[in-house]
């Protein structure tokens, strides 16, 4: 039997991805699109690709329409999606868990479990505090076990997905130094939203690279937490995020000190055995990874470089921000939550 799924947020650039995914998956059902600040019109308004009849996957939704949310809409739903800016999914979530609904959110409000931590980056106190020990994080290749029998699920940040991965193996093995990591990350402007901004326009921000919020990203703690978590020892970062004059991806250089001298078959075995089974990385060796070829796709592309002449250990993944970054990892999730083939809808 099809799982009944909603979205909530389903007008901004993670809804519309989501429902791009949804909609050709075999074992779902969409049965509604809320979105209050666009209720009463189609989906193929705001989006017009949905119009198209000769894209077989995207057939019969285009006339769906955004509704205002109510719980009564969603009782016989099995899984709701959040795709909300950060402060608006705690909103949610109280009333949708005790109605013993699956939850996955796709924003910042329950991937930090510090409430100072939360309130310090996101600007805001959280009103939601009692769940978040009920949620569990959605990192796939890492987490696997507390996602299969998780009712709320955290989606890491695009970002933190782009650094975790490639850093994780090495820290976990304890190759690298915890405390001198850094991560330079190029995004896409997608990342910011739909939100209109006039520092996000067209003028600003073509034919030009700009860092922004350095050194108090909201991400910063997302990366230091969750690399402390599963690398097995504190962990600190200095993150520097650039927005780029294309619409979607995340360009990451990390640059990492090796507690030895590590050769390159030292580090392509440690990430065959830690994802050799992970269906959505690749390992790319001493080739540098190309946003183009990530693009649209929920894979991550890790290359690496060894700089013996400084013992410095040079690693860069590329991901789509909206794929692997937020609706691709999400459906990832929920397809292991509901024991689907992990890869259902994504390849």
């Amino acid at each position: 039997m099809k799982k009944n799924i909603s979205i909530i947020g389903a007008s901004g650039y993670s809804g519309a991805e989501l429902l791009s995914l949804l909609v050709h998956h075999p074992g779902v059902t969409v049965t509604h699109l809320f979105a209050n600040s666009s209720a009463g019109k189609r989906v193929d308004e705001l989006y017009p690709k949905f119009r198209s009849a000769d894209v077989r996957h995207l057939r019969g939704v285009g006339h769906l329409i955004y509704e205002e949310y109510s719980l009564d809409k969603v009782l016989n739903d099995d899984l709701i999606f959040l795709a909300l800016p950060s402060g608006e999914a705690m909103n949610y979530v109280p009333a949708l868990f005790k109605a013993g609904k699956k939850i996955i959110d796709l924003g910042g409000d329950f991937r930090l479990q510090d409430t100072s931590l939360y309130q310090t980056y996101y600007k805001h106190e959280h009103q939601a505090a009692s769940y978040l020990s009920k949620a569990v994080y959605g990192l796939p290749e890492w987490n696997i076990r507390e996602i299969k029998t998780a009712q709320l699920i955290a989606n890491p940040g695009c970002y933190v997905t782009s650094a975790l991965l490639p850093i994780l193996p090495l820290l976990k093995e304890k190759l690298i130094q915890p405390n001198d990591i850094i991560i330079s990350s190029l995004s896409g402007v997608s990342g910011a939203g739909k939100k209109s901004s006039v520092d996000f326009s067209f003028t600003e921000l073509n034919e030009t690279v700009k860092a922004y919020k350095v050194g108090n990203h909201q991400h910063t703690p997302e990366i230091e937490t969750v690399l402390s978590r599963f690398g097995g020892e504190p962990s600190t970062i200095t993150f520097v995020p650039h927005l780029i004059p294309i619409s979607r991806g995340i360009y990451s250089s990390m640059y990492v000190v090796p507690k030895q001298p590590l050769t390159n078959e030292q580090i392509e075995a440690v990430f065959k055995k830690y994802y050799s089974d992970a269906p959505f990385v690749r390992l790319l060796g001493n080739t540098p990874p190309e946003i183009a070829h990530v693009q649209h796709s929920n894979y991550i592309d890790i290359g690496w470089k060894v700089y013996e002449r400084n013992n410095q250990l040079i690693l860069h993944s590329v991901i789509d921000n909206l794929v692997k970054g937020a609706a691709g990892q999400a459906v990832q999730n929920m397809n292991i939550m509901f024991g689907f083939d992990e890869t259902l809808s994504l390849i």
